[in-house]
């Protein structure tokens, strides 16, 4: 529940349209609800703006289902992370409505539309397409969490001309989300270029002495450009989380 819902609730107690009964029933599992295997936080969209999000990897098909279905019969907007194509053929025939964004290796379902929050747009850039996955997770999230969000793809340090033929797009952002494997340096270079905040995050991808991530995570948290901030390695969702409050009316 959030805080627009709760309000519709009051409203309609207020209002005699809902018995105090109902709103009660209503309002029990608002902190959370129990399921035996989790404890989904319907409280979590008032505290923070946004429901709980599901993270697929290591779950079974099964428990992703009840959960989505729990907040289902709560009107929040559900995400699921991380799921494999096995994963979601099984949810699929669970959950209703369920859409899958497979670049972003990601579900969604929306129950209640999505409304717009941002005061200005989020650009996702990525240094290369094997880069895109992450990419997409993070543009996925901050759209869910209603923000306008373009994207630019294949723009790394090793073609500089690339990147340096979309300056208008990077300047025109309010929040960059940069992703890159190898050596990180991509978003060093945007955040000299900028004087909006970047979100930097540094994926697995790379060759053996990329030591899956660690050394762009590394050279991303040694920038010497200021206004970076670095998430974990492939952390798509973690970027696009930061960047959608970050970018917040």
């Amino acid at each position: 529940m959030d805080a627009e819902l709760l309000a519709e609730l009051l409203e309609g107690v207020r209002r005699g349209r809902v018995s105090v009964q109902r709103a009660l029933e209503k309002l029990r599992h608002l902190p959370f609800e129990d399921l035996g295997f989790a404890k989904v936080d319907h409280h979590r969209a008032l505290r923070q703006g946004f429901p709980e999000v599901i993270m697929g990897e290591g779950k079974e098909a099964a428990q992703i289902a009840a959960i989505a279905r729990a907040m289902q019969r709560r009107r929040a907007n559900v995400l699921i992370t991380r799921l494999s194509p096995e994963k979601i053929a099984v949810l699929r025939k669970k959950i209703r409505g369920l859409r899958y964004h497979s670049s972003a290796r990601a579900a969604t379902w929306v129950g209640k539309p999505i409304r717009v929050r941002g005061r200005g747009s989020i650009l996702i850039v990525c240094a290369g397409t094997s880069d895109i996955p992450v990419a997409e997770e993070a543009a996925l999230t901050a759209e869910m969490m209603g923000n306008r969000v373009e994207r630019l793809f294949d723009v790394g340090v090793a073609g500089l001309h690339r990147l340096l033929e979309n300056r208008e797009r990077l300047f025109s952002a309010s929040v960059l989300v940069v992703v890159a494997g190898m050596e990180g340096a991509l978003p060093s270079v945007v955040a000299g270029l900028v004087d909006k905040p970047v979100v930097a995050v540094p994926t697995s991808v790379g060759y053996g002495a990329s030591f899956q991530g660690i050394s762009a995570l590394l050279g991303m948290l040694n920038s010497c450009a200021a206004g970076v901030t670095v998430v974990n390695i492939d952390n798509g969702f973690g970027a696009g989380f930061a960047a959608s409050l970050i970018n917040r009316v």
